[in-house]
């Protein structure tokens, strides 16, 4: 659960009024049912058949700019609270349910709109339907909860305020919008979340939660006609209220103001931002155009990373109703002048207010806006978001609104926008310096000592609609069935071809080990190269590739992960250019010799950033000394390189009989081959095939090593042992169905219910187990307040021991197998999942079929099997601790 979208800054707009239909009267378009029922809730239904997966989105119209004075988190903690349970679902009860349907669920709350997220096997689309019926319904936000649910919102306060770019964030938020309810987040206070009381709570869900509040979308592979008269079944009975008076929004002028803050990244960051037409404004479409433009690899703000004036640079575009957010970014590494950054960029936006920007960007922008509508149709869950966002938080009737408005922008439409907003004199410039770790510091004590066991849970009685569907154990029929071919020169080609819509995108992956592959005295030579692929090729140069790319709306990388993705109509073009990039890199030494000095001073900021020094602790606590995991760039390796070295490390690691490449979408397998081995069947490989699998390692000893940052005010903590195990042991799946016994699925799981749900001590916690060829990590991270972080471990180490030393209980053993096996279609549930599964198998030496394998033994597995595998391999006392942030009390 969320309230902002830290990595895209995303700030979503209120919802107009869409047109509103009778109930069961469908618009006439293929594959959509919409109705609007009698008590106001506007439901469509998108039939999508790329999996047997349905994703479900409540998007309720309410959002931190309806929270009340003083108590700015109001509507994200009732997002919270919808998770507590209702008059007819308990919290344990909807715990079980969510996790035996695969623990795909989420909920969000953003300025203007509250949604709740689901995806989930097709057959299992009625549970969910009855879930979100049954918290449309009522509520329960007794004061008992809420004070349970307290403590693990205010850890997600202190997560995010642990984040330098998030506390950025919310002071532009302010300076941009002073004065309005624009002005903060959804995230909230914890002084306001202490006088926040269950009534408060219940009083804002009877407000604003009713069904003509609301925009219901579902997206999958379901029958539209069917699924709306159990919609209608469900929900038609829930009366409507009404709805408050909204705040009203009167914007004043932006007033230019620097912001000097500090981050713990290992670069800084030069923002200018700007006030942009918001989703109301007839100038959204020429804005969003403008955005593109501004961010166009061939226009001069990107042109700053080429001249080694800047490390990325780039414009976004977020909107509100009645006013966007626009800023453009650049990233500079430590030590350079950042004044000097934002003079360059300020003077690149203004000439683009002055003398406009080219027409061809500007066409080539809305090609790429046309294309990427239809890449939307290759996820379940993105199609189900596009909706939403395009219904429920721009006000429009379908995502298309806003590609056909775009296609109407003129180039003189762009640029009466730019001249009209890029205005120096209203611009809110950020200054981001990153700021050094201290060095990490090993306490004597290890803590881990105390003792809170929880009390075992009892069994939960299901709801009979839940009790029958949850009680099915069965292997998944799978999607996936792949044309696999291997080339002359060792490439193999696996292609799956989907008609979900008009696209196709590659996937490539190169078995590699820059640990093992790079020549020692040269660690980076893998960092300079990636950089040096964006410099064009031998046939085109950087400016005529990206145009190549621009004429037919495609979007590409290279390296040794590499894909393309356009219309289908444009896919033998698509291959042509990724091969051509791929194979035939440019490698300039002019450009060499900017990336060198680029990396040498990105590599000079890593080695002194807490990220960096956390990880690098880690390692070195787990692995030995001599181990090439703990090998690392340095400016002095990095300056030291020469193109030769840069080149021979590519002849040597990229090789054809070490690739796979996956084809997916509207393409028949012959076609697919014909092109991949016309513009990829010439490339061979020389000499031995190198070593790119890590050794495996002895067992690590228990340590505890913190690491200072500043800028956290909750420490971030990794638990980590290795395992004696690899991938080949059969031990791997008993290790893997007891992990969803521990963790996965929110409260239905033992640590999140130990840690959060009872404890209130943390926001997240995870357990994963990284099982590779021939090493293999076990870890669990969580993030909480330095006085808990023992506390935390203890219970830890407590359901570690627990797992070892008895078997899991009956319930335990049928929600994890639900889980597992719920899991395996979720995960055929986009084309990049799909496609990514099938290189992870491919690169792993295992069956392309390993899932559908997995789950017969799944099926089989047996608690004291699970016991032993525990007992076996994980060792709750051999665990090493690295902590984030301030020392723990």
């Amino acid at each position: 659960m969320g309230r902002w979208g830290a990595a895209a800054l995303l700030f979503l707009a209120v919802i107009c009024s869409p047109r509103v239909l009778a109930a069961g009267k469908e618009v006439q378009e293929p594959g959509v049912v919409r109705a609007t029922l009698k008590n106001g809730l506007r439901v469509v239904i998108v039939q999508n058949k790329l999996a047997p997966v349905v994703t479900t989105e409540v998007n309720y119209l309410v959002g931190s700019n309806e929270a009340p004075d003083g108590f700015p988190g109001m509507a994200h903690a009732q997002e919270h609270m919808m998770f507590r349970g209702s008059p007819a679902l308990s919290a344990d009860q909807l715990a079980d349910i969510t996790a035996a349907m695969g623990g795909d669920f989420d909920a969000d709350t953003q300025q203007t709109v509250t949604q709740y997220f689901f995806t989930v096997p097709a057959e299992d689309l009625d549970l969910a339907l009855h879930i979100e019926a049954d918290r449309m319904s009522g509520v329960l936000d007794t004061e008992e909860l809420w004070k349970e649910e307290r403590g693990a919102i205010e850890q997600e306060v202190a997560q995010d305020l642990s984040n330098p770019q998030y506390v950025f964030y919310t002071k532009l938020l302010e300076a941009m919008f002073k004065g309005t309810p624009y002005a903060h987040d959804a995230l909230g206070t914890r002084p306001s979340f202490d006088k926040t009381t269950g009534a408060m709570l219940h009083q804002f869900y009877d407000s604003w939660y009713a069904p003509n509040n609301a925009v219901f979308v579902i997206v999958g592979n379901v029958n539209p006609q069917a699924t709306l008269k159990e919609v209608e079944r469900l929900f038609g009975s829930i009366p409507a209220k009404k709805i408050p008076a909204r705040p009203e929004v009167k914007l004043e002028p932006v007033q230019p103001e620097t912001l000097d803050l500090t981050t713990d990244l290992p670069y800084g960051l030069a923002i200018v931002s700007f006030r942009m037409p918001g989703s109301d404004s007839p100038d959204y479409a020429a804005g969003q155009v403008l955005s593109d433009v501004l961010s166009s690899q061939r226009w001069n703000l990107y042109g700053l990373v080429p001249q080694g004036k800047a490390l990325y640079a780039g414009f976004q575009l977020s909107a509100l109703p009645k006013a966007g957010l626009g800023f453009a970014v650049a990233v500079f590494p430590k030590g350079a002048d950042a004044a000097d950054l934002v003079k360059e960029v300020k003077g690149i936006l203004a000439e683009a207010a002055e003398k406009g920007l080219p027409a061809d960007l500007v066409e080539a922008a809305k090609r790429q806006e046309l294309a990427d509508s239809e890449l939307q149709k290759n996820s379940v869950s993105g199609l189900a978001g596009a909706w939403s966002q395009a219904l429920a938080v721009e006000g429009r009737t379908s995502p298309d609104d806003d590609v056909r408005a775009m296609e109407k922008v003129s180039a003189a439409d762009v640029d009466r926008v730019a001249k009209q907003v890029l205005d120096q004199g209203h611009a809110v410039v950020a200054i981001l310096t990153p700021q050094p770790s201290g060095k990490p510091l090993s306490p004597k004590g290890f803590g881990g000592k105390e003792s809170f066991a929880p009390k075992n849970p009892k069994a939960v009685t299901l709801p009979d609609w839940a009790e029958k569907a949850l009680g099915r154990l069965a292997v998944p029929a799978s999607v996936v069935n792949p044309v696999v071919t291997t080339l002359p020169n060792g490439l193999k080609l696996i292609v799956q071809p989907e008609s979900i819509s008009d696209t196709v995108t590659v996937f490539g992956q190169i078995k590699n080990q820059p640990d093992i592959e790079t020549p020692k005295g040269q660690e980076g030579v893998d960092q300079v190269l990636d950089q040096l692929f964006s410099f064009g090729t031998t046939n085109l140069d950087r400016l005529a590739f990206q145009k190549a790319l621009d004429d037919i709306g495609a979007k590409e990388s290279a390296g040794t992960s590499f894909s393309v993705e356009a219309l289908a109509g444009h896919f033998d073009r698509a291959v042509q250019l990724l091969a051509d990039n791929e194979l035939n890199p440019a490698l300039p030494e002019q450009a060499f010799t900017i990336m060198q000095a680029q990396t040498a001073r990105s590599v000079a900021g890593l080695l002194q950033s807490p990220f960096y020094l956390a990880g690098r602790a880690l390692d070195a606590a787990l692995f030995p000394k001599d181990d090439p995991s703990l090998r690392e760039a340095t400016p002095q390796t990095v300056s030291s390189l020469t193109l030769q070295a840069v080149k021979e490390y590519y002849a040597k690691v990229f090789r054809p009989d070490l690739t796979t490449i996956v084809v997916m979408g509207k393409v028949t397998p012959e076609e697919a081959k014909a092109a991949v081995e016309k513009y990829f069947g010439g490339w061979k490989a020389s000499g031995p095939k190198p070593e790119t699998i890590l050794p495996a390692v002895p067992p690590n000893k228990p340590s505890s090593t913190v690491v200072p940052d500043s800028s956290r005010v909750q420490d971030e903590v990794t638990l980590a042992e290795t395992l004696g195990l690899d991938r080949s042991n059969p031990d791997y799946y008993a290790l893997e169905l007891g992990n969803h016994v521990l963790g996965g699925a929110f409260y239905a799981t033992r640590l999140y219910r130990d840690l959060r749900e009872k404890g209130g001590l943390v926001y997240t916690v995870s357990s994963t187990f990284d099982v590779g060829q021939k090493r293999s990590v076990y870890q669990v991270r969580y993030g909480c307040d330095p006085p808990n972080v023992s506390k935390a471990q203890a219970m830890v180490v407590h359901e570690l021991a627990s797992m070892c030393s008895a078997p899991v209980t009956p319930v335990e053993l049928q929600k994890a197998k639900a889980l597992v096996l719920r899991e395996i279609p979720l995960s055929e549930s986009s084309v990049g999942s799909i496609a990514h599964g099938l290189i992870y198998r491919s690169s792993h030496d295992l069956p392309l079929d390993e899932p559908t394998l997995a789950a017969h033994k799944y099926l089989a597995l047996t608690a004291p099997q699970i016991q032993a595998a525990y007992a076996k391999w994980v060792r709750p006392d051999g665990l090493v601790r690295v902590t984030q942030g301030p020392e723990p009390k």
